[in-house]
């Protein structure tokens, strides 16, 4: 599966955005999908993450509350609204996808076979 991540930008303190992320090759709807971002000189980490069907989500304690990860299975898209922005929010944001992925491996990178190639989100206190 090919992933393209858009809506990147940058924000206020307070503010919102909401990233997508179009996929495009093979069967959208069989994919875990999870957003993760890194911040300069910081390792890649987990936000969110959205299953199969749509129906269960997970959220990283420091974005829980303010960011909410859907998918539309029928446009082949998964979405990350993010309210309630803070500085700390400031990185560049990937989606990825993986079919084979257990429960206990959806928050962890390394897990996922497929990556977008990232939009930049910047707030601005």
């Amino acid at each position: 599966v090919q992933l393209q991540a858009s809506g990147g930008g940058l924000a206020q303190a307070g503010g919102s955005l909401r990233l997508s992320c179009a996929a495009s090759g093979r069967t959208f709807s069989n994919y875990v999908m999870g957003w993760f971002r890194q911040a300069p000189g910081k390792e890649r980490e987990f936000v969110a993450v959205v299953r199969r069907s749509g129906g269960s989500t997970y959220y990283a304690d420091s974005v829980r509350g303010r960011f909410t990860i859907s998918r539309d299975n029928a446009k082949n898209t998964v979405y990350l609204q993010m309210n309630s922005l803070k500085p700390e929010d400031t990185a560049v944001y990937y989606c990825a996808g993986d079919p084979g992925l257990i429960i206990t491996s959806m928050t962890h990178a390394p897990a996922y076979d497929y990556w977008g190639q990232g939009t930049q989100v910047t707030v601005s206190s």
